[in-house]
C-alpha cells in the first residue's frame, strides 16, 4: 500500500473514530426524535390533512417524516453511530486490555513520581523479612500482592476491580444490541390498528396509511366494552375492552380485558387499548304518560325512529345527545298528533320531572339510553424486542460498572538504601480520585503503624 493510500485509509479511519462524529450523530438523533414525537406518526391521510395542508402533508410524507423511525435516514443514523462506536472501542481497546492484563510491575521512579497518591518510610532490617511482612499488610488490607524481585529491590503489586475498565465497552455493546434490536424492530416488524365494534369479531388489521388489510392469524372478538368518565364532565378516566381470541377454532385466551398499559400479548403480536368511539346511534328509553292516567308507556327509540301511541298519535325521536352542556343527557322528541299541531319537547335524564312543568298532554321522561361502541386497538409486532430488553440489562449493568466501580492499584517498592530498607507505596485509582484519595489516607496510617 502506498503512503498516500495510507494516508487516505488512515483519515478514514481517524473519521469514523471521531469524537465529533458521536456528537453529531447523536445530537441529530435527538433532534429527529423531537421531530417524530411532535409530529403524530404513522396516521391516515385523512387524519394528517384535519392539521396540514395539502402541500405540508406532501412535503411532511416526501421527507418521511410521517413514519420517521422506518426511514431510509433515520436506520442510517442508527448505523452511522454504530460503525462510529466500534470504531472508537476498537481503537481503544488495545491499550486498557494492556492495563488489565499486563500490569506493570515494576515500576520506574518516572511513574511513580506522577502518582499524587504516595508514602515512603525508611525502616532498619533486612529486605527479605521487610519484604514478607509488606506483603502479609498488602494480603490483609487490600488485596494478595503479586511479588516481582529484581537486582534493584523487591516490587509488591496489588489491584482490585481491574476488568472495571472493561465497563465501558459493556455499555458500547449493550448500544450496539439496542440499536441492532430497534433494526430488526424496523425491518421485520409493523405497527397497525384495527376497530371491532362490541359482540364483533375480526381477523383482520390494517398498517397505518395502507388500505390493504393483513391477517392477524387469529380470530378476535370483542366481547365488551366500557369507559369511565370523570365525575361532571366527558372526560374519559378509564376505557377497558374484553377479548377473546379464537385460534384454529378455538378459544385459547378467554374474555381477557385490557386497559391502556396492560395490553393482551399473543403469537408475538400484542393488543393495545388505543381509542375508542360509539358504533351507530344511542338506543334510548322514554317513559310517555297521559296527563292525568297512571299509565306509562315504555318506548325504546334509535334516533328519528317513530313509535305510535294507543290513541293514534305518534312519537318521535328527533336528537339525542349524551351529554348537554352540564345537564347531562338530553332527548328532543318531536309530538306528532292526530290532529293538532306538532310540538318539539326537551327532556333530560338528570332531571326526570322537567317535563311536568310544560303543562302538555303528554309527560315524557328520559329513562336511559345505551351506547353500543367500538375500540380502537393498536397491533403491534416487534421481533426485536426481546434483544432491545438485553441490551437494556447490559446497559444497566455497564453503567454500574463503569461509574461506580474503580479499578484500584497499589505498589509497594522495598529497596535497601544505606543499611536501612526503604519502603514506598503507592496507589492509583482509574475513576474517582477524590475517594480514592481519601482511601489512601486511611490506608497510609495503617502502612506506618505496620512499619513501625
Amino acid at each position: 500500500m502506498s503512503s498516500k493510500q495510507r494516508g487516505m485509509a488512515g483519515a478514514v479511519w481517524d473519521f469514523f473514530c471521531s469524537l465529533k462524529l458521536a456528537i453529531f450523530t447523536l445530537i441529530t438523533l435527538a433532534v429527529t426524535s423531537i421531530i417524530g414525537t411532535v409530529i403524530e406518526q404513522n396516521l391516515t391521510r385523512q387524519q394528517y390533512l384535519r392539521v396540514f395542508s395539502e402541500k405540508t402533508y406532501n412535503a411532511l410524507n416526501k421527507l418521511q417524516f410521517l413514519d420517521m423511525y422506518h426511514s431510509w435516514w433515520f436506520i442510517a443514523l442508527l448505523v452511522l453511530f454504530c460503525v462510529n462506536l466500534i470504531c472508537c472501542s476498537i481503537k481503544r481497546f488495545p491499550r486498557v486490555w494492556r492495563i488489565v492484563h499486563n500490569p506493570v510491575l515494576t515500576p520506574d521512579d518516572k511513574m511513580l513520581k506522577a502518582f499524587s497518591n504516595n508514602d515512603e518510610v525508611r525502616v532498619k532490617g533486612d529486605l527479605a523479612s521487610w519484604s514478607a511482612r509488606m506483603e502479609e499488610f498488602l494480603r490483609d488490607n487490600f488485596a494478595a500482592p503479586r511479588k516481582t524481585v529484581t537486582e534493584s529491590g523487591v516490587y509488591l503489586y496489588a489491584e482490585k476491580n481491574r476488568f472495571s475498565r472493561l465497563g465501558v465497552y459493556v455499555t458500547h455493546l449493550s448500544i450496539l444490541i439496542i440499536f441492532t434490536g430497534a433494526i430488526i424492530g424496523n425491518l421485520f416488524g409493523y405497527k397497525g390498528y384495527v376497530t371491532i365494534a362490541e359482540g364483533d369479531t375480526v381477523s383482520k388489521f390494517w398498517l397505518r396509511g395502507d388500505q390493504t388489510p393483513r391477517a392477524l392469524g387469529f380470530d378476535l372478538r370483542c366481547d365488551d366494552f366500557s369507559v369511565s368518565f370523570y365525575p361532571g364532565s366527558q372526560r374519559p378516566k378509564e376505557y377497558r375492552s374484553v377479548l377473546t381470541v379464537i385460534d384454529d377454532g378455538k378459544v385459547t385466551v378467554d374474555k381477557r380485558p385490557i386497559v391502556v398499559n396492560d395490553p393482551l400479548t399473543y403469537n408475538g403480536i400484542t393488543l393495545y387499548q388505543s381509542n375508542y368511539g360509539p358504533a351507530g346511534d344511542e338506543v334510548v328509553q322514554i317513559k310517555v304518560k297521559l296527563r292525568g292516567e297512571d299509565k306509562v308507556d315504555v318506548l325504546t327509540f334509535s334516533r328519528g325512529d317513530v313509535a305510535t301511541l294507543p290513541n293514534g298519535d305518534k312519537v318521535r325521536l328527533a336528537d339525542f345527545t349524551s351529554s348537554y352542556r352540564n345537564f347531562g343527557a338530553a332527548a328532543r322528541v318531536e309530538v306528532i298528533p292526530v290532529d293538532g299541531k306538532r310540538q318539539v319537547v326537551t327532556i333530560f335524564k338528570n332531571f326526570p320531572d322537567f317535563d311536568k312543568e310544560r303543562k302538555g298532554k303528554y309527560v315524557f321522561t328520559l329513562v336511559d339510553f345505551d351506547q353500543r361502541y367500538y375500540t380502537g386497538l393498536q397491533v403491534t409486532k416487534d421481533p426485536g424486542v426481546w434483544v432491545v430488553w438485553l441490551g437494556c440489562a447490559l446497559l444497566v449493568l455497564g453503567c454500574i460498572v463503569a461509574f461506580f466501580v474503580s479499578h484500584r492499584r497499589l505498589w509497594l517498592v522495598l529497596k535497601e538504601d544505606k543499611g536501612k530498607v526503604k519502603i514506598r507505596l503507592v496507589g492509583s485509582s482509574h475513576r474517582n480520585q477524590p475517594a480514592f484519595a481519601l482511601y489512601f489516607d486511611s490506608l497510609k496510617e495503617k502502612f506506618r503503624a505496620a512499619c513501625s
